[in-house]
């Protein structure tokens, strides 16, 4: 294994580490902070009710997420690429000094390690990718977040000295440089920064237009491009989802229950109530998001048949035989919402099989992956 000595260019400094490092900080921060308000707008019951507008919350900060995690990629591979050096350094000496050197080293290595199985799961996911087999990708996903924002504060506290004084200078002072970090390279440390930047904004462009319509002509690597059937793109279909059958059974009934009170309800019944028409967006987790245009019966209107309280919260039931959300849980604010709908036709046209019908839930500011296809059942419970 190479020494710290072997290492004599220029380009692997800190003050390259210091800025790239605060770009990758910000990067990070972001993708935190969004993941934070994923996790919450996914939990079935939080004691602060996830907000019901603006509609197209969600598909903001997921939308961020992804994209700033994207952008990470490229900055950490540079970062560790600049830093290489110091990790090979001997240990020093003297026994306060080697268990500084370790602990310090042990951080690095939990943030690395942390930093790197997020950002590969995450890409994973918004490919639809999904290689786990042995953990719950969101809860593992959230658990590490923790891990690695914490290293990475931990390390700024431990470096802030070295940071601030090379922010501080000019990019090419060498008053911080190693001992053998003497050879120039043709490339300048501007030179490098600036192919960093233009790293992270290619890979943003390149997938960002998942998120972003008005990217969607540039996004070559984006995992979905907006369209679909409707105009809207499907994750599952009704064959993968094995409901074909069922959702085109005739018998088809949506069954509505409160306590000891069940209604029925066809497909002409649904059609027969009054009818709303909104504009509402799809967001998933994997980062991409579209808008349609939903008609259908508002849910609390469905609930009222069933004489059900203000703000209910409501477990809503689709014919899925299986999967990790056949089943989801509706807060009461998302049920009493008036832009929250049993939705029966989109871009004017009926509900297409993959789309959910007979009937599905469209809800603003909330995730795709609990906004369910192929409703069949809806239990109001306390």
């Amino acid at each position: 294994m190479p020494t710290e000595a072997a290492f004599t260019s220029r380009l692997r400094s800190a003050a390259v580490a210091a800025r790239v490092g605060a770009v990758l900080g910000v990067c990070f921060a972001v993708c935190f902070l969004t993941g934070l308000v994923s996790h919450w707008a996914q939990l079935p019951r939080p004691a602060v009710p996830f907000p019901t507008s603006p509609a197209w919350g969600y598909r903001v900060t997921q939308g961020l997420h992804v994209i700033s995690g994207i952008a990470c990629v490229p900055l950490l591979l540079v970062k560790l690429w600049s830093v290489q050096p110091r990790l090979l350094r001997p240990v020093p000496r003297g026994t306060r000094r080697r268990l500084l050197e370790v602990a310090e080293r042990g951080s690095i290595g939990v943030l690395v390690a942390a930093a790197i199985f997020q950002l590969a799961t995450g890409l994973a996911n918004a490919a639809r990718w999904y290689p786990w087999q042995d953990f719950s990708f969101r809860t593992t996903h959230f658990a590490v977040a923790w891990v690695a924002i914490g290293a990475l504060v931990l390390h700024v506290a431990v470096k802030l000295p070295v940071i601030r004084a090379a922010l501080g200078a000019d990019v090419d002072d060498t008053a911080l440089d190693r001992p053998t970090a003497t050879r120039a390279d043709a490339l300048s440390r501007r030179g490098l920064l600036r192919t960093t930047w233009a790293a992270a904004g290619v890979a943003v462009l390149a997938t960002a237009g998942s998120s972003v319509p008005w990217l969607r002509d540039v996004s070559v690597l984006g995992v979905r491009s907006g369209d679909g059937p409707q105009g809207v793109p499907i994750n599952t279909s009704a064959e993968r989802a094995g409901v074909r059958a069922a959702a085109s059974d005739p018998a088809y009934r949506l069954e509505v229950v409160h306590g000891e009170r069940t209604v029925l309800l066809t497909r002409a019944d649904l059609a027969a109530l009054p009818q709303r028409t909104e504009t509402l967006p799809i967001a998933c987790v994997e980062g991409w998001s579209a808008s349609g245009t939903w008609g259908g019966v508002r849910l609390r209107d469905v609930l009222d048949l069933v004489d059900a309280p203000r703000r209910p919260h409501v477990v809503v039931t689709s014919l899925q035989e299986s999967g990790p959300y056949r089943r989801t849980e509706l807060p009461g604010n998302f049920a009493d919402d008036d832009r929250t709908l049993l939705a029966l036709e989109l871009s004017g046209e009926p509900l297409t099989l993959d789309h959910g019908a007979p009937t599905r839930l469209i809800a603003p500011n909330r995730p795709g992956v609990l906004q369910t296809k192929w409703v069949t059942r809806l239990e109001v419970r306390s």
